[in-house]
């Protein structure tokens, strides 16, 4: 075992770094919040400075601390951003990117991006690697990289510190697998704690002979990016209800961060502890549901999450109780488990049910009792010797088959309750403040319920078919895409300028798995309309548009505010007829028109009369009632806004859509002049006394917009 070399001074880590790979550093980061800031700023300064450094840095989803646009939003998020985000330091390269002032000598490749961050910038654009998820790692290599560096948590043991790739274990495991197995791959891993970052077992924590370099600079430990939990609106519960109609029970879910993810757990939760008032609001909704899977009923067996973002929608889901079926990594084990076969309590139905399955043999073999010993089904202090079982005194044949000695197994010599179960598998994880903590606080027992591990083994089931069937069935894969095509493809992360909005990360393979594993279903949510550039309403469901991510023939189902479109196996007009079914009223009759023309439906067709009330305000109208009633409320997990900031963030919102409607605006201009708000509201945005023109006509229009 090679022990990694310990640095406590950043600076030495560097010097070390250069000394060992030279002067061409091809670097790979963790996407999200894996990166270790103040080292990578490091290096990038140090680059900065020397000009004979060639600096390339592969990675995605680069995180810097909130910034307004305007004047006003600055004013907002200068106290929020110092209370919520702490020390967390700004990646240097990545608001170098945003200027355009990187050096010549640096160069910058992102495979997703924070979306709509980069819209429009020419260098990130041109320096955009457009890679599946699973394909990173591969593309990273091909990049020539010779440095991984990550951020890594740190638990102090009786035997020594142990580390934790923590928050991302998504490309660095497989990365350290195919260094240690594929000739011609070789690099150095950089390990640089953070103590803030939150102590994950199981896969994520690392071999010291993985780590070349380990550096602990008190410099190294910041705030975590916590972005806060978004305002979950009508638009968003709508879907969400509909999209929470489709999970089984006993099943597996994945989902995704935001408003909407946030909405699904809430409608996961309101269906198991009020059913009564789920249904009820499903049945003002009055949409379209899912044709051949639809469940309303609450959870008895519960779900299994596998995703490759662990969000706080799913932490939620873990402390409700609804997220708790648990999978284990053998597939006769897990088979014998799904049929009902066995529990998760060791007993004698449990032996004569592996006996019979030929899980195990008798008498036991050395694997078998391995077998037997990692699942918990036999006691931790039972131990084979000579062909018998022994357990302090006690001693019996390891010959199961045999009735009487398998009761006296029974009785003696089994474990308590099934180990090694995992009710969560993710790839990385992000979330609020609150999420953190949670983390860190949780009991070991949960925890160990939660391994962050390799994307390869979520994203996809090649080389592991029979395992990935067994754990995730009756599977939902549940994303968001921007924009549907009447024929069924999905725009999820880029524009047809060629410019991208974000990147495909995982999509693709979650909707390939939804058409592969039996039972599962690919889900894709979309909000039917958006406020355009002109300011006026727009359709996200179109004709046809110049730029797709999932391409027609993996159609499956849609989701909108509006109900359910279940279009697999369908016929481009069905398709279309099911589409229509869901999208806003303002622009049925012109889509209709389109499909038409171009001769992909019946010309008699009509859109039911059922179907003409896709309206927001209908919408709202089926929802007010629960509103009321605080059961979808606007932040159903907290956030860490305060009053004051959520009502000046409201008014805020307000006044940027108006920035696309002139006479709105001016209407609130005049509107603010003469109202009232309360001190607090101004005051906190320091408009209280204005000193000019501008700041008088700023806090007439935000008085306006409270």
């Amino acid at each position: 075992m090679t022990a990694p070399l310990r640095c406590e001074r950043i600076e030495d880590s560097i010097d070390a770094l250069i000394e060992r790979v030279g002067k061409t550093i091809v670097m790979a980061l963790p996407l999200g919040i894996g990166k270790p800031n103040a080292w990578i700023n490091a290096l990038y300064r140090r680059a900065k400075a020397d000009p004979s450094l060639r600096l390339k840095i592969f990675t995605a989803l680069s995180l810097d601390r909130p910034r307004g646009k305007s004047s006003l939003e600055q004013r907002f998020l200068g106290p929020f951003v110092e209370r919520v985000f702490g020390s967390y330091p700004d990646m240097e390269y990545s608001v170098d990117v945003k200027r355009g002032k990187l050096p010549p000598n640096v160069e910058v490749c992102e495979f997703f991006l924070k979306t709509g961050e980069y819209l429009g910038n020419a260098s990130a654009q041109a320096h955009y690697v457009y890679s599946n998820y699973t394909h990173a790692v591969r593309d990273a290599l091909a990049q020539g990289v010779n440095v991984f560096a990550q951020a890594v948590a740190v638990e102090e043991t009786p035997d020594g510190p142990r580390y934790s790739m923590s928050s991302n274990t998504d490309l660095t495991i497989d990365a350290l697998e195919q260094a240690r197995n594929v000739d011609g791959i070789d690099f150095h891993l950089v390990a640089v704690v953070n103590r803030e970052m939150p102590f994950m077992p199981n896969d994520a924590v690392l071999r010291p002979e993985d780590i070349s370099i380990l550096v602990d600079d008190p410099a190294s430990t910041h705030t975590i990016f916590a972005p806060p939990n978004m305002k979950v609106d009508d638009q968003d519960y709508g879907i969400a209800l509909y999209a929470s109609t489709t999970v089984k029970d006993g099943g597996t879910l994945q989902i995704g961060i935001g408003s909407l993810g946030d909405g699904i757990a809430q409608t996961l939760i309101l269906r198991d502890r009020d059913n009564a008032t789920y249904r009820a609001m499903l049945k003002a909704l009055g949409g379209p549901l899912q044709r051949t899977h639809t469940y309303l009923e609450p959870f008895k067996q519960g779900l299994y999450g596998c995703s490759e973002m662990f969000v706080n929608g799913f932490m939620e889901l873990i402390d409700a109780g609804i997220i708790r079926r648990e999978v284990f990594d053998n597939v006769a084990l897990q088979t014998l488990l799904n049929a009902g076969k066995l529990g998760l309590i060791p007993d004698e139905p449990m032996l004569a049910a592996l006996l019979e399955a030929r899980v195990i043999g008798s008498p036991l073999s050395q694997a078998d009792f391995d077998f037997l010993k990692h699942f918990g089904i036999l006691h931790a202090e039972v131990r084979l010797e000579d062909g018998a079982l022994i357990r302090g005194t006690t001693q019996v044949a390891a010959t199961l088959a045999d009735a009487g000695i398998r009761h006296a197994v029974a009785t003696q010599m089994l474990g308590d309750r099934l180990t090694h179960g995992r009710l969560m598998h993710g790839g990385f994880f992000i979330g609020p403040t609150r999420f953190y903590n949670r983390l860190r606080t949780m009991p070991r027992e949960l925890l160990a319920k939660i391994n962050m591990t390799r994307i390869s083994f979520i994203n996809q089931v090649m080389g592991q078919e029979q395992l990935a069937a067994t754990h995730r069935r009756d599977a939902r894969f549940i994303n968001t895409t921007m924009m549907v095509t009447l024929l069924g493809a999905a725009v999820s992360d880029g524009l047809d300028t060629g410019n991208l909005v974000s990147g495909v990360g995982g999509q693709y393979n979650f909707v390939a798995m939804g058409h592969t594993l039996p039972g599962a279903l690919s889900i894709l949510m979309l909000r039917s309309w958006r406020i355009g550039k002109d300011g006026r309403p727009t359709s996200n469901i179109v004709w046809s548009y110049g730029h797709v991510t999932i391409p027609r023939h993996l159609r499956d189902v849609y989701i909108t505010e509006y109900g359910i479109a279940d279009v697999r196996g369908q016929s481009d007009a069905e398709v279309i007829k099911r589409l229509l079914a869901v999208t806003d009223s303002r622009f049925q009759d012109e889509l209709l028109a389109r499909a038409k023309i171009n001769g992909k439906i019946e010309k008699e067709y009509q859109i039911p009369e059922s179907q003409r009330q896709n309206l927001p305000e209908v919408l709202s109208q089926h929802l007010a009632e629960f509103r009321a009633k605080g059961v979808l409320p606007d932040f159903p997990f907290g956030t860490d806004l305060d009053d004051t900031e959520l009502a000046i963030a409201k008014g805020l919102m307000k006044l940027k859509a108006q920035q696309k409607a002139p006479l709105a605006l001016l209407a609130s201009l005049i509107r603010g002049f003469g109202a009232k708000p309360k001190p607090e509201l101004i005051q906190r945005l320091g408009l209280d006394q204005p000193k000019d023109l501008k700041e008088k006509l700023m806090r007439a229009l935000v008085a306006g917009n409270l």
